[in-house]
């Protein structure tokens, strides 16, 4: 699009794209930050935010609203409208979208009063406030300007932080300049407190400059390139950078969503006494790529400003350290030697802990468990690695330094977890993210949307990509992907055996790269010699190899060309070259195959690899998974290798030994050896469910026979769908007889919902299955679908679901006939997801419940329930709780309600709802014969409300409770409305 168009014109011919993008992920987020910026600079007046941000109407009215009012302001302020968008959006969203010229805002001078100033800086005020909103309520409750009711008004749990500081700052400018004064100088007493890095520097010696520059440069320039991935061609990270999901749980069990900049920052925070950040993930994530991306900013001065010194550590190179170091040594010899004034420099960090952050990736990679048992608090000790990690950690060593470190996250036990400040959950790309991933690798728009549409037509494939580095490798191999492959892949087997194949034929010999149908045989000394090498590295938790190592494997030159191994930057004092796998997967793709494919492997080799506990033999001349013997054993070493990374290594296996396969393996492994390791797998899987299956307890007099499954679970259902086998599957859920499986905070994305949906579907008897606190997803949602008709209930709170998984969802769901219940607490639901709710409703005449909570529901789509609601004769539980229905949608629910001859139990709780509503519900209950709770808390229901609530109560005896905490009445009007009717609860 041209971007000689005037502002005016641009805003007209994108509307219906700039109104999608606002509204796309149904949060109103992004609306409230253009609107922030909008009164900031005065394009909008008070008056004007008021009639855009009206709580009761959909979110896509709202931004409609704006769209018009700022086109009749003009052509400056659509182009400030536009240029607050860019600022606002990220990157995947303004792809294709024109934003015009860039436009400077005037200047103008500052205002003359407090309540001006709250718009004069709204939208750094909302940043400055958004982790410090506790204190700012007890300045302003201090100073008189708020009551404990204006505080509860501002904190309901509905609101996200921001929210939240938006809300304080409307009831401050509501309350008038002495309240307006009152938080200015609150925020200008915290700032006064908080270091400044910049004073700092006023006191610095020219050595400490000096060095702060030198490791500004050294961290920018290993950053530079993108190398979690690299060794086939280096990217820019500024060039392939994109964001991951990051969420955190609060302490009231609330998930959050954070940026980048959050991670150090305090939103999240657990326990206030520890220093240390743990961002956690499976491998492929992301994690290292997130660091090194933190890294570059800090070197940049554009993130972290507020730490004047940045440590990045790697454990895997850690682990390659021998020698015993002080913590002086370790700073200088693996980050940045300071060229002078060593002394000084040190000593300044130690007098500064709050200035410094050190970082360690992989903390899963290192090779002995953490252990508090060796105190050690002396800076200048020489003492062994894992000791001064450990005590770096746990603030034991350096207290006041923020640490950052990431893992997978079962590989971080309880014993480190108690040091936590806050855990981390980076949860991959969203569906938004891999299409921007992709477009960013391809210059090619032709090519990117090729890929693309190949990944939308195959949702397995594009399950799959959520991780990263599967991402990565789809994009990578997008020739073979979309030449037409003989097998779709469908597993992460198919995936990495691709990967393969492209980098085998990128280095053939033969005309244009064509590898013919035995590429694997041809090419398999290679890969033993490169198997051989994974897997005792992976024995030995050892990740970074010598050329000693290599050619000890009878690894070539031609062999290291290949691709899967590159060069590692060894920071430490060596002149020893080092190398790595591309990436830790490869790295146990390889283990797989040598297992695989290795004629002379121990007979039992795979059987161990499937045991639950892993040990690991002192002595290294175990050829062959030599950790797996039993503990019992002489000379074994007591700590855990590790598992993560086994249980990697077996789904490949698991996958390698699959019937998809045979023809490929045909000529490296005999079927003998193949028939005898397939049933090995199969054994093991089989014995991993018995254990679990026998672990269920049995149930509870009057509750459901439940099975709350392990991480391990999920992992050997993994290795089922790796192995594409009807018959496995569905022998193994032979022997599963539970009512409900729960399978709450396991990290469960769109991969194991394709693995789970596989599996699951063979079960003989309907289930509860609930997945709670995971990342599900739209995607996920999907790769359900073939198991829901064997669900008869289903839970999915806080997955980061849309309109577009439920529509699909309750698609399929409407001919299950066993499906009957549904939550969705927490979700990105909007009122474009009831009217397929209503159908259901319509349709399904055997419906129990429907949970809807803490979405972004309104009026209108409580009148569009009420539609179904009224055709329904079966529903029992409603939940609309943290919605935004008002009066005019509980009329609506309680007129469609009247006639319900099921409904035993409604919610709707902080809805806004006020007497109009409640006089509405009043009919509902004076007419129900099986309605006994109705709950109402955090509503604007007056006393004109509760008289009618009381009034229809004497004419129902079935109702039990009605509750109305938090609602337009004084302490006294409660106390008298309580003893007119006992079943009220305030």
């Amino acid at each position: 699009m041209s971007t000689t168009m005037t502002a005016h014109q641009l805003i007209l011919k994108q509307r219906a794209e700039l109104l999608a993008v606002l509204c796309g992920g149904g949060s109103a987020e992004p609306l409230d930050c253009v609107l922030d910026l909008l009164l900031a600079c005065e394009v909008l007046v008070w008056e004007d935010y008021l009639s855009i941000r009206v709580a009761e109407k959909p979110l896509c009215s709202n931004v409609r609203q704006l769209l018009d009012m700022v086109y009749d302001k003009g052509e400056d302020a659509c182009s400030l409208l536009l240029a607050a968008m860019s600022q606002v959006l990220p990157e995947e969203q303004k792809a294709g979208l024109c934003f015009g010229k860039e436009c400077a805002v005037v200047g103008k001078d500052r205002p003359d009063t407090a309540t001006l100033t709250l718009l004069a800086d709204r939208p750094v005020l909302v940043r400055k406030l958004r982790d410090n909103i506790d204190g700012a309520l007890n300045a302003l409750l201090t100073t008189g300007c708020f009551t404990i009711k204006d505080c509860d008004a501002v904190q309901l749990p509905v609101y996200t932080p921001s929210q939240q500081v938006r809300k304080l700052l409307d009831q401050v400018r509501f309350k008038g300049e002495t309240a307006a004064k009152a938080l200015l100088q609150y925020l200008e007493q915290t700032e006064t407190t908080r270091p400044n890095p910049e004073d700092k520097e006023n006191h610095l010696s020219a050595n400490c400059l000096l060095y702060q520059k030198k490791l500004r440069s050294s961290v920018a320039a290993q950053s530079h390139s993108l190398s979690t991935y690299g060794g086939t061609g280096r990217f820019s990270l500024d060039d392939i950078y994109t964001d991951g999901l990051l969420e955190v749980t609060d302490g009231s069990g609330e998930t959050l969503t954070l940026g980048l900049e959050d991670v150090v920052g305090p939103l999240g925070t657990l326990n206030e006494d520890a220093d240390t950040v743990l961002v956690s993930g499976e491998a492929g994530s992301g994690k290292s790529t997130l660091l090194q991306r933190l890294h570059l900013l800090w070197a940049r001065e554009a993130l972290l400003t507020n730490t004047f010194l940045l440590f990045p550590f790697s454990c895997r190179k850690l682990n390659a350290e021998h020698r015993e170091l002080s913590l002086k040594e370790l700073l200088f010899l693996h980050c940045c030697w300071p060229d002078r004034g060593q002394d000084e420099v040190f000593q300044f960090i130690l007098d500064h802990p709050n200035l410094a952050l050190f970082t360690f990736d992989g903390l899963d990679e290192f090779k002995q468990g953490f252990t508090d048992e060796e105190r050690h608090c002396c800076p200048t000790k020489q003492v062994p690695i894992p000791v001064l990690l450990f005590n770096l950690l746990q603030g034991t060593l350096m207290k006041g330094v923020m640490k950052v470190a990431t893992s997978r996250p079962q590989a971080v036990g309880p014993s480190l977890k108690r040091y936590l400040r806050k855990e981390v959950l980076l949860k991959g790309f969203s569906p938004g993210g891999i299409d921007c991933f992709v477009k960013k690798h391809h210059s090619d728009p032709a090519m990117a949307r090729r890929v693309i549409e190949s990944l939308q037509a195959n949702t397995v494939l594009l399950s799959l990509c959520h991780i990263p580095v599967f991402c990565w490798i789809v994009t990578k191999c997008h020739q073979e992907l979309l030449g037409g492959q003989d097998v779709i892949p469908q597993t992460i087997t198919d995936v990495y055996l691709l990967v393969l194949q492209h980098f085998f034929q990128r280095k053939s010999p033969q005309s244009q790269g064509v590898l013919g149908k035995a590429w694997l045989e041809e090419h398999l000394d290679t890969v033993l010699k490169l198997g051989q090498l994974a897997l005792e590295g992976l024995e030995t938790s050892c990740y970074v190899f010598s050329g000693y190592e290599l050619q000890r494997n009878g690894l070539k030159e031609q062999d290291v060309s290949l691709g899967f191994l590159i060069y590692c930057n060894d920071l430490s004092v060596t002149d020893c070259k080092r190398y790595e796998f591309l990436h830790i997967t490869l790295q146990c793709f390889f283990a797989a195959l040598y297992v695989v494919l290795n004629r002379n492997s121990d007979r039992s080799a795979v059987s161990r690899l499937f045991q639950s506990q892993y040990r690991q033999l002192s002595s290294l001349s175990q050829r062959c998974l030599g950790h797996c013997i039993d503990s019992s054993v002489e000379g074994v070493e007591s700590h855990v290798t590790e598992t993560p990374n086994l249980q990697i290594t077996a789904q490949f296996v698991s996958g390698l030994l699959s019937q998809r396969h045979h023809n490929l393996l045909l000529e490296c492994c005999p079927i003998a050896v193949r028939e005898r390791k397939v049933k090995q797998v199969v054994k093991s899987l089989s014995k991993g469910m018995q254990r679990h299956f026998k672990s269920i307890p049995r149930p509870v007099e009057g509750e459901k026979k439940s099975m709350h499954a392990m991480p391990s679970f999920v992992w050997l259902i993994k290795c089922i769908y790796e192995m594409q086998d009807n018959s496995i599957a569905q022998e193994t859920m032979a022997k599963l007889d539970v009512e409900h499986l729960k399978l709450t905070y396991c990290n469960i994305g769109p991969v194991e919902c394709t693995a789970l949906a596989y599996v699951l579907k063979y079960l003989r008897n309907p289930v509860g299955l609930q997945l709670d606190n995971n990342s599900v997803g739209d995607v996920g949602v999907e790769q359900l679908l073939p198991c829901l008709h064997i669900c008869h209930s289903l839970y999915l709170r806080n997955n980061n679901i849309s309109d577009e998984g439920i529509r699909k969802l309750l698609e399929k769901g409407m001919k299950c006939e066993s499906f009957q219940k549904i939550a969705l607490f927490n979700n990105n639901l909007t009122d474009a997801c009831t009217q397929h709710f209503a159908l259901l409703l319509k349709s399904k005449q055997n419906f129990l419940s429907l949970r809807l909570g803490n979405n972004n529901i309104t009026s209108q789509g409580a009148e569009q329930l009420a539609e179904g609601l009224s055709y329904n004769q079966s529903l029992e539980f409603l939940g609309l709780w943290g919605n935004k229905i008002g009066d005019s949608g509980a009329e609506a629910l309680a007129a469609a309600l009247k006639n319900s001859t099921t409904l035993i139990w409604l919610s709707l709780v902080d809805n806004g709802v006020g007497s109009a509503g409640a006089c509405a519900l009043a009919k509902l209950i004076s007419q129900s014969k099986t309605l006994e709770q109705l709950w109402l808390n955090k509503n604007c229901i007056s006393r004109e409300g509760v008289e009618c609530l009381i009034e229809a109560l004497k004419m129902n005896s079935s109702v039990k409770e009605v509750w109305l905490r938090g609602n337009n009445l004084s302490p006294e009007e409660e106390e008298e409305l309580s003893k007119q009717e006992s079943r009220l609860t305030f």
